[in-house]
């Protein structure tokens, strides 16, 4: 391919990337010999650097709002075409397109050219417009379709870092050598003095002295309209703030924007910080109801979901689930600072928030645009420590992403009642399992008044030592009684242990069916007695007095009965108990501001936090 165009007037940018500049991709060698620049139809430019390779190879470095992305012409098998711009729809794969991963359209769009440097191989005309769509896939694969191009050209390739491209060096000096604190602006309103953080990439700016909406264009800046005074509270954060996010990047806030959402006619505000550091691009970060989230931009292509947007929806992120939480238009309400679009009071998105606590999966949506972003959640302290400040206002309700800190009672308090059952498990064959030594039927004659007790005597038996006894007494009672005490005499010192053992049964049916009540067998249990032969006296008195009852009893030792035990554990459960109460509490607070709720609160369309995640 020839080189046909050499064109200068390149707006200077804080851009580690210069023209003769070498790197190596894959083991082979490149070199920055051209420039083109391109102008975003809702704002921003975009840089393109022409490289060509040591081993024949010419691609394209595409570097645009601090992220780069290498990629080179990708021929179609034959007959093979690709969907028209129109048909194209946002989120679709385009399997025409030959990768080792699927291809998902991220963002469908309009280039303006603007200029060049260099040598590039084509004439590059300034105002020049070209539609295209970009697509993401799985591992950082990015690809674009040129429909300026008849057929479409297609270029393949991936987002990468400077220092898998061997420019990493040349990125920190560049970076470092090119940065300037501010460019120094008047606002074409007032005349007040405006200092822009990022003034290659700010498309519009609001004037902090007149308050108005300003457009950027190349640095130059021109007057649009007086922003309508905010509903919402008092931003917490100041622009021009610095904090360290994500271990040691210095970034900057050069913007914040109030946005709300509407439910029953009622507006709820959340504010968001654009961060800013040359090095890395831009972050967010986002305050609502005094709860805090850093935010990120996320691939599209790694998210697995679906189009259904109901109760029980949820997507799938780097391994872990997440369950919406919201669906809501959100819209812009005020701004300060520097933006790098070209934001509008009153501009909307479609926002669906989806939770895994600490995380949020954000999905903004436009007519052109889908984007993804994931939100950590930060607690007062945390950013407190970031910006080196004290006495953020306290944080009211639950946060739909914030985490629940109480598990510790409820999973380090369960382990008392684990070594609890253990110990119950083990002490199982060292206490011995429940023996009977005496079983036996006996007869009860018939009394000569009701008043007058019948006895009888058992075979004796031998009990051992330091082992519970347990005495048990059945008799074939239908709608009757039987009052039976029970004598258990000890043989050699005549020692004597009472127990009363009553047996009552009752059945009959009412209008509400059969029923019944007591029961046909009773028992009583003692503790451990001096080891010897004993013998039972059995004497009763029961309902039907005039004829004999047979009366069955059963004497057992070592019997379990486990009132110490489930003494033990009631007490040992009230800690998890509690801290499963506290969980479920939280749980519910955390639901109930959710448009599709959740298993244990009700569906309720209050207010929420619908948008967490930064406009591209």
């Amino acid at each position: 391919m020839a080189d046909l165009g050499k064109v200068a007037e390149i707006a200077e940018s804080e851009s580690p990337l210069k023209l003769g500049l070498k790197g190596e991709f894959k083991g082979n060698r490149f070199e920055l010999t051209g420039r083109a620049q391109l102008k975003h139809q809702l704002g921003g430019y975009w840089d393109e650097w022409y490289a060509t390779f040591s081993n024949g190879w010419v691609g394209w470095l595409a570097e645009a709002q601090g992220r780069f992305y290498l990629t080179f012409f990708q021929p179609l098998p034959q007959g093979v075409s690709l969907p028209s711009y129109e048909g194209l729809q946002l989120g679709q794969f385009v399997n025409e397109i030959p990768s080792q991963t699927p291809l998902m359209v991220q963002e469908k769009g309009v280039a303006t050219s603007v200029a060049a440097d260099g040598e590039i191989p084509y004439q590059l005309t300034p105002n020049e417009e070209g539609r295209f769509a970009d697509l993401a896939g799985k591992n950082n694969a990015f690809a674009t379709i040129d429909y300026s191009m008849d057929p479409p050209w297609v270029f393949v390739g991936q987002q990468v870092t400077l220092e898998e491209i061997g420019l990493g060096d040349a990125k920190s000096a560049k970076r470092e050598a090119r940065r300037v604190s501010a460019v120094g602006m008047g606002c074409p309103n007032c005349g007040g003095p405006l200092d822009l953080v990022a003034p290659d990439k700010t498309e519009r700016v609001a004037c902090p002295n007149c308050n108005s909406l300003l457009d950027v264009n190349q640095g130059n800046l021109s007057y649009l309209h007086a922003l309508n005074p905010s509903p919402a509270p008092d931003f917490v954060l100041p622009v021009g703030a610095e904090g360290t996010f994500m271990g040691d990047v210095r970034f900057k806030i050069i913007g914040a924007v109030a946005r709300s959402v509407t439910f029953d006619g009622i507006k709820y505000f959340w504010h968001e910080y654009l961060l800013y550091n040359p090095m890395v691009g831009f972050r967010w970060l986002v305050h609502s109801d005094n709860h805090w989230n850093f935010v990120e931009p996320v691939n599209p292509a790694e998210v697995t979901s679906t189009t259904l947007y109901q109760k029980g929806s949820s997507v799938s992120y780097n391994g872990n689930s997440y369950k919406i939480f919201q669906d809501a238009p959100a819209s812009v309400e005020y701004v300060k600072g520097e933006f790098y679009w070209r934001v509008e009071q009153g501009e909307t998105v479609r926002a669906v928030d989806y939770v895994a606590a600490p995380l949020m999966l954000s999905q903004e949506m436009t007519e052109n645009e889908v984007n993804w972003s994931l939100g950590t959640y930060m607690t007062n302290a945390e950013v407190e420590k970031a910006f080196g400040i004290s006495d953020l206002p306290k944080p009211w309700g639950v946060a739909p992403n914030q985490p629940f800190t109480g598990s510790f009672y409820y999973t380090w308090g369960s382990v008392p009642l684990l070594l609890l059952l253990f110990i119950g498990v083990l002490m199982i064959p060292i206490a011995g399992i429940t023996s009977t030594v005496m079983s036996e039927q006996i007869t009860l004659p018939a009394m000569q008044n009701a008043q007058a007790a019948q006895t009888v005597f058992s075979q004796p038996f031998d009990i051992k030592g330091n082992r519970n006894v347990r005495i048990t007494a059945n008799a074939n009672v239908s709608n009757a009684w039987a009052d039976l005490d029970v004598d258990l005499i000890n043989d050699q010192s005549q020692e004597v242990e009472s127990v009363n053992v009553p047996i009552e049964y009752y059945s009959g049916t009412d209008s509400d069916g059969a029923w019944t009540e007591g029961s046909q067998s009773t028992d009583a249990t003692l503790s451990s007695l001096p080891a010897g032969k004993y013998t039972l006296r059995v004497e009763g008195t029961w309902q039907n007095w005039q004829q004999p009852i047979a009366v069955g009893v059963k004497v057992e030792q070592n019997v379990n009965r486990g009132v110490n035990f489930c003494c033990a554990f009631i007490a040992l459960a009230i800690v998890p108990f509690f801290g499963l109460i506290r969980k479920w509490s939280f749980e519910a607070s955390r639901w109930k501001d959710s448009m599709f709720g959740s298993s244990g609160s009700s569906d309720s369309d209050s207010d929420s936090d619908s948008d967490w995640s930064s406009d591209d």
